[in-house]
């Protein structure tokens, strides 16, 4: 074979070499999806303090929940795609009646100590050890033992257990999510004192689907290690480890992000825009929370309905939501209703003619309302005088009148008519502004005309004045209140008129109002100040700005609100037990089954009998709100397994709510959920808590390959190639 021939060959061998492995990648390429698997380490940033880990003691929305959510497993899980509860460790039986729950444990459950040799299963000798712990009393938890009152737990054979009501409780299966605990690590410790198990606490173990493996403290953070636990159940997870870096603040946290690969919850500037690290993906969501503000129904003031709806009426949700950069404006505390046709929206004046029906009025209302009562008895008598007078002290005011119109003995003020020396036939008296009967103080004064028997047969209002800036403040006034009757009448143009919100009350006399006047705080017919105390936490720090604004928006509507708030968490808990506020600026969660019961049933409220012994922890109607047919509704609620009866109910409780006005409801917050473009699979759902983010995490992956799709493999190639040449 010549060279040219040879170089022919190798040409055309080198042509069908490329194009035989351009071929064989189409194949591959079109004939396989890229799938997730196993392996990488996902590192978690977030701002707290490390806690013991326990599920019993998991209390707050914080970190150290999420760890707990996937170290432990419940019988139950939330499902944040579908929205519903589902099987996690055991499948669940409900009777027709709806008040007893049967729970099979699943098979192959182990503890994370299990070992080949010496293997560690979840029996139901844990499950009841779990559940009737809490029960025990004692048990440090109380707010997680008020979900089991009333429960009896027993053991049906070796796989299943038995939870009996004595009611029907629609969303009792949100309580069986609960992690399982393992009850031989426990032995020998007193209930009351579980929560001072610090050696499980530190070094946890739970069933879920990642164990713990260890805890580094270091100059910046505590690391909590966790690493993939194999396990029997579905679904199988992708990452190996998960770290857990808790930082002591955002700023120390945002400066070791190199070493991060998702925040917790992303912090945000001063334009409310997350502070979101480059190629990293911002996640926001909601949880089923909102911020009100609860009126304290035991204060006498706040019972008034009238006032209630008017400050209602007068807040501006939509700027104090813009002014912390919070887009998720509510109503009510439903949050699974339509309010599309809610009607209390922000209306200023609305919320006057509210608060004019309120026994609550501004000072110039009340002011202008005595002069005119004060004027009209003035003209219905028979003095003639005027009204105002200025009269230094150790003057006399002289008056007279007809004695055709007076019977003899009759006195003004105590001191008797004389005959007019004119003899013209009519009479005089002078009323001293000093000494004894009679004498007219600086002010208000009411003349009183009686007879020879005492009778008052007339009387007359009448201010005196012995300084001359006061006498000419009262004559101002004296000018306003002929102007606004004459503006009654409807001879002045609309433009010209004085109107009761033309008028400021000032250092006791009307006049005009000018533009840098404030409005004057409302008062009773009792002449006390509408004063309300508002608190609210430090943290987060949006609640001061919204107590700011609230009492901003109120003060012009003549209401004045003192903000307190306390230096400690303690502190803070130690009011709202006692219900020691008029107003409180607080959130409230709703958890996955969004049951509005504990807040709103008057069953949460707190009894006040001046025994701190007797404050209840579970009191959660912060308004201490009474109402018989919201007791109904909300029992109807929690009872029915039937969903167009509980979608009516909500309805009807709705309206009540809206009427009554036991809170004002002002936002649902907004969080932001960050990590590396590297991090895949994520979606969210629907999460009642930050933890439920974790609840998809079977999803979640770093390393992929590409299979073959169903019913593809490399002898699939031949057909391939033939098809194409047929084709």
């Amino acid at each position: 074979m010549s060279r040219p021939e040879r170089w022919a060959l190798a040409t055309l061998l080198s042509l069908a070499l490329v194009s035989g492995t351009g071929l064989v990648h189409t194949f591959y390429m079109d004939n396989t999806v890229v799938v997730p698997t196993t392996g990488g380490t996902y590192i978690e940033g977030s701002v707290g303090l490390l806690q013991p880990l326990n599920p019993w003691f998991t209390v707050q929305n914080d970190v150290h929940r999420d760890i707990v959510s996937l170290v432990f497993a419940g019988l139950l899980r939330y499902n944040p795609q579908s929205r519903r509860i589902e099987d996690d460790l055991a499948t669940m039986k409900v009777s027709s009646d709806g008040k007893t729950y049967t729970l099979t444990l699943k098979e192959q459950l182990f503890w994370h100590d299990s070992t080949p040799d010496n293997p560690h299963p979840v029996t139901v000798e844990d499950v009841l050890f779990t559940f009737r712990t809490i029960q025990e009393p004692g048990f440090p938890n109380q707010l997680l033992a008020q979900n089991f009152r009333g429960v009896n737990v027993t053991k049906v054979d070796d796989r299943a257990v038995r939870f009996a009501l004595a009611q029907p409780y629609g969303f009792f299966p949100s309580n069986l999510t609960i992690g399982l605990l393992p009850k031989d690590a426990f032995t020998g410790i007193p209930v009351g004192k579980l929560d001072q198990a610090l050696d499980f606490g530190f070094k946890p173990v739970g069933a879920g689907p990642y164990r713990f493996k260890g805890v580094v403290q270091t100059d910046v953070s505590s690391e909590i290690t966790l690493e993939r636990f194999p396990r029997a159940l579905p679904p199988e997870y992708h990452l190996d480890r998960i770290v857990f870096r808790i930082f002591p603040d955002y700023s120390t946290l945002l400066g070791d992000l190199r070493t991060l690969q998702g925040v917790r919850l992303v912090p945000r500037n001063r334009d409310g825009d997350p502070l979101i690290p480059k190629r990293f993906r911002a996640r926001t969501y909601t949880l089923p929370q909102y911020v009100a503000l609860f009126f304290n129904l035991d204060r006498r003031a706040l019972q008034d309905e009238k006032l209630r709806l008017g400050l209602q009426l007068g807040t501006d949700k939509q700027t104090i939501a813009d002014s912390i950069h919070q887009p998720l404006i509510v109503d009510t505390p439903l949050l699974e209703i339509d309010v599309s046709d809610w009607r209390y929206q922000f209306d200023l004046t609305a919320a006057q003619g509210a608060l004019f029906a309120s026994r609550w009025h501004l000072p110039e209302k009340l002011r202008l309302q005595r002069l005119l009562e004060q004027d009209e008895a003035n003209k219905a008598g028979g003095f003639r005088t005027e009204p105002v007078v200025y009269l230094e002290t150790g003057a006399a005011l002289s008056l007279s009148g007809s004695l055709a119109a007076i019977g003899a003995g009759t006195r003004i003020n105590g001191i008797a008519l004389v005959r007019h020396r004119t003899g013209t036939g009519t009479w005089a008296v002078a009323i001293p502004t000093a000494g004894g009967t009679g004498t007219l103080k600086i002010g208000e004064n009411l003349l009183r005309m009686t007879d020879d028997r005492g009778r008052t047969v007339d009387s007359f209002y009448l201010q005196r004045f012995a300084s001359r800036d006061q006498y000419q403040r009262a004559m101002e006034e004296r000018r306003l209140v002929i102007a606004f009757l004459q503006g009654r009448g409807g001879t002045v143009p609309a433009q010209d008129r004085i109107t009761p919100e033309r008028l400021f009350l000032d250092r006791g006399f009307l006049r005009l109002r000018r533009g840098e006047d404030p409005v004057s705080a409302r008062r009773n017919d009792r002449d006390e100040p509408l004063q309300l105390t508002l608190l609210t936490s430090g943290a987060p720090p949006e609640y001061r700005q919204v107590a700011e604004q609230m009492q901003e928006q109120w003060a012009r509507l003549g209401v004045q609100v003192t903000i307190e708030i306390p230096a400690s968490r303690d502190a803070l808990q130690e009011r709202l037990l006692r219900r020691d506020y008029d107003l409180v600026l607080f959130g409230q969660s709703l958890l996955d089954n969004l049951d509005s019961y504990p807040y709103w049933h008057s069953s949460g409220m707190q009894k006040l009998t001046g025994n701190a012994g007797d404050l209840r922890r579970d009191a959660y109607n912060l308004s201490q709100y009474v109402s018989f047919k919201a007791d109904s509704l909300l029992d109807t609620v929690r009872r029915t397994g039937n969903e167009k009866e509980r979608t009516d109910a909500l309805k009807q409780l709705r309206d009540v709510l809206k009427q009554d006005v036991p809170a004002i409801f002002l936002y649902s917050p907004v969080y932001t959920f960050a990590h590396h473009q590297r991090i895949r699979g994520i979606d969210l759902g629907s999460l009642s808590l930050h933890s439920d983010r974790f609840l998809t995490l079977s999803q979640w992956y770093v390393k992929e390959h590409r299979q073959f799709v169903e019913g593809k493999n490399w002898w699939s190639l031949f057909p391939w190639l033939r098809s194409l040449i047929e084709g």
